[in-house]
């Protein structure tokens, strides 16, 4: 076993045994451990969950949203992640263990607000890195996102060569699959009730 193999199985260790034990979600980079210590609060879980109804209504019955576990992993690169939503084939589900980050059309992430460079930094440079094709952000915070899709080579390693932005309102295209995101929550409006 070379050391990174090492190291990382040792950082998946460490996660596994602080998942249940400390709130928030672990992931590992090739920076190391990331921890976003602030549980999901209810904008991020609505807009989680509306995001998953919303494509689930266009998509093909062999392809679904899936909203909970397991993690995305390249164990050979030195990454896990949780994206918050995985669109995947019913059949590349069906494995024991994480899933393989190859098998998934795409991996959508709502910015939480306590570590939002999680998904506008290092997800943008990890998930091209183990092969996700097509990655969407919402960010609460600010009403906007982006689609970044068309994986490149570059001297830096793999990245999104596309990036399409849209502000929350507009239709937004993820894969074969065209949403609306009208009425998605904001964090904001948290702030304004109380």
């Amino acid at each position: 076993m070379n050391v990174a193999i090492h190291v990382y199985q040792a950082m998946r260790d460490v996660v596994q045994a602080m998942d249940d034990v400390l709130p928030g979600k672990f992931e590992i980079t090739r920076e190391g451990i990331v921890h976003d210590m602030i549980s999901p609060n209810s904008p991020h879980e609505l807009t989680r969950l509306g995001l998953r109804k919303r494509l689930e209504k266009t998509m093909q019955v062999e392809i679904i949203a899936h909203t909970g576990r397991p993690d995305v992993e390249d164990e050979f690169g030195g990454i896990m992640r949780r994206p918050d939503v995985m669109v995947i084939a019913w059949a590349d589900m069906d494995i024991p263990g994480s899933f393989d980050p190859r098998t998934l059309v795409a991996a959508i992430e709502v910015v939480s607000c306590s570590n939002p460079d999680n998904d506008w930094v290092g997800k943008i440079r990890d998930y091209p890195l183990i092969g996700i094709p097509i990655y969407a952000i919402f960010d609460p915070r600010t009403g906007t996102g982006a689609v970044l899709t068309d994986i490149h080579r570059t001297p830096d390693g793999p990245r999104y060569a596309t990036r399409k932005d849209f502000v929350y309102g507009e239709d937004v295209t993820i894969g074969d699959w065209t949403i609306s995101t009208d009425d998605l929550p904001r964090y904001k409006e948290l702030a304004d009730r109380t």
